[in-house]
């Protein structure tokens, strides 16, 4: 697979998150070689906090599919998975998640607590962290220089 191409396809998802003022954290699915689904944040867009661009990108994915088990496919997305997303991941049994920047705050992966990797619970997910990760690292820091320069 090619890691360095999907994340730049989050990367335009996250892009398009910006544009609208969202934080711009954007995810790609994809199902062997073909994107299957992809989605940015639409928190603030849709006032829901459920609205992160993993769960959006993994209800697309399940829709396409037909179904909820998501084996056999993998997400990318440009910050690591907070605990919401990080849990969804795993119940939706993903095999894999390839992540751009870490969240040193709320990552639920490798950072604050990892729930992927947790043996305790029924599935795992591999993990692929630091693709593109000074890029997506820079696109946060953008957002939030222009909030508080707009504030």
């Amino acid at each position: 697979m090619d890691h360095h191409f999907y994340m730049g396809e989050a990367l335009a998802e996250a892009e398009k998150a910006f544009t609208l003022g969202e934080i711009p954290i954007g995810a790609v699915v994809v199902e062997g070689e073909r994107i299957i689904a992809r989605a940015g944040n639409r928190r603030e867009t849709w006032g829901d906090p459920t609205a992160h661009a993993e769960i959006i990108a993994l209800r697309e994915a399940a829709r396409v599919r037909g179904n909820w088990r998501l084996t056999g496919i993998t997400l990318y997305v440009t910050l690591e998975p907070c605990p919401m997303c990080a849990g969804a991941l795993v119940q939706a049994r993903v095999k894999r998640l390839v992540y751009g920047a870490p969240d040193l705050r709320a990552g639920a992966v490798d950072s604050v607590v990892n729930l992927v990797e947790n043996s305790s619970f029924n599935h795992q997910v591999e993990v692929i962290s630091g693709i593109r990760e000074e890029e997506c690292r820079q696109l946060l820091k953008r957002f939030f220089q222009q909030l508080r320069r707009d504030g």
